[in-house]
């Protein structure tokens, strides 16, 4: 099984996924995402696995969503769009494996596509 976690080492969250994976006996692909950003056919990709909209995959509280003027933007493009140019907007970790993604939040929620 092909397993890769959009990781953000300084993230505890992200930091536990990892673990409860490697736990498991997987040995994900890690992409640390800051460093390698997500294209918007990516982003957009895991969005329909999740079930979720753009904005449900945004980290609200960050600086940049605020000095972006994020809150008000009601176009999923430019939301997905946002997340690719400022990586640090998308919530972590995400967790993808064939045509499912989850987000580990709480971690325990990626056992659902394994």
């Amino acid at each position: 099984m092909s397993v890769t976690i959009w990781h953000n080492p300084r993230c505890s969250k992200s930091r536990q996924t990892l673990a409860l994976l490697e736990d498991r006996g997987i040995t994900p692909t890690i992409r640390l995402y800051l460093e390698d950003a997500p294209t918007a056919d990516e982003i957009r990709d895991v969005l329909a696995m999740l079930g979720r909209a753009p904005r449900e995959l945004m980290r609200t509280g960050e600086a940049d969503y605020k000095a972006q003027g994020l809150k008000d933007v009601s176009d999923d493009t430019a939301l997905i769009a946002a997340m690719a140019a400022t990586p640090k907007l998308i919530e972590r970790p995400v967790v993808i494996t064939g045509d499912k993604a989850a987000l580990g939040r709480p971690p325990e929620s990626v056992l659902d596509i394994l």
